[in-house]
């Protein structure tokens, strides 16, 4: 398999030799990658909280489930925003666009801008974040698989069999371990 150079738009797909009990099985959407090191938002993981307990002006306009979903370990009282503009000629205040017409939206902007010019929107509480080189580190390793994104990873109905979607459709070696089970007897 080859290894490619992460970058911002770009999904981390956690392997199947990653067991650490925190990103075990996890789809990551990169947000971020530079000299400072790497950040993202974990895609197929729910948060314990109800979204319309920390955020209730944002629980109607987010998309189904409607639910606050676990961006990963760092700042768990954090909130990040993914957004999908309806519009995509024009990016408005408070968006920056990560590919295609998804990006990340700030949760300071007024709900009232906000209706009617995203499309689909989720919310994760926290984030993933690696310092500067260990992100490269573990890719060498074998412990991430990078691939590209699709709207659907980002915004689908069925996020909790996210990582076996998104490795079904690689070409190669790669989709064979959408049939990856714990039970060695079963591989």
């Amino acid at each position: 398999m080859s290894v490619r150079r992460p970058s911002p738009g770009d999904l981390l797909l956690a392997s199947v030799a990653l067991s650490d009990g925190v990103f075990d099985q996890t789809v990551v959407l990169l947000l971020d990658t530079d000299d400072s090191g790497a950040l993202g938002v974990v895609l197929n993981q729910l948060a314990d909280t109800e979204l319309d307990e920390v955020l209730p002006e944002w629980a109607p306009a987010v998309t189904e489930p409607r639910a606050l979903f676990a961006g990963g370990p760092v700042s768990p009282n954090g909130a990040v925003c993914l957004a999908s503009l309806t519009d995509p000629g024009e990016d408005p205040p408070g968006f920056r666009r990560l590919f295609d017409r998804v990006g990340l939206l700030h949760l300071e902007t007024p709900i009232e801008l906000v209706r009617g010019a995203y499309e689909d929107m989720r919310i994760f509480a926290g984030y993933s974040g690696w310092r500067p080189g260990q992100l490269e580190m573990e890719i060498a390793r074998g412990m991430w698989w990078v691939t590209s994104a699709s709207y659907s990873d980002v915004f689908g109905h069925d996020q909790i069999d996210l990582w076996r979607r998104c490795l079904r459709r690689q070409p190669g070696e790669l989709a064979f371990f959408s049939t990856w089970s714990t039970d060695p007897e079963r591989n």
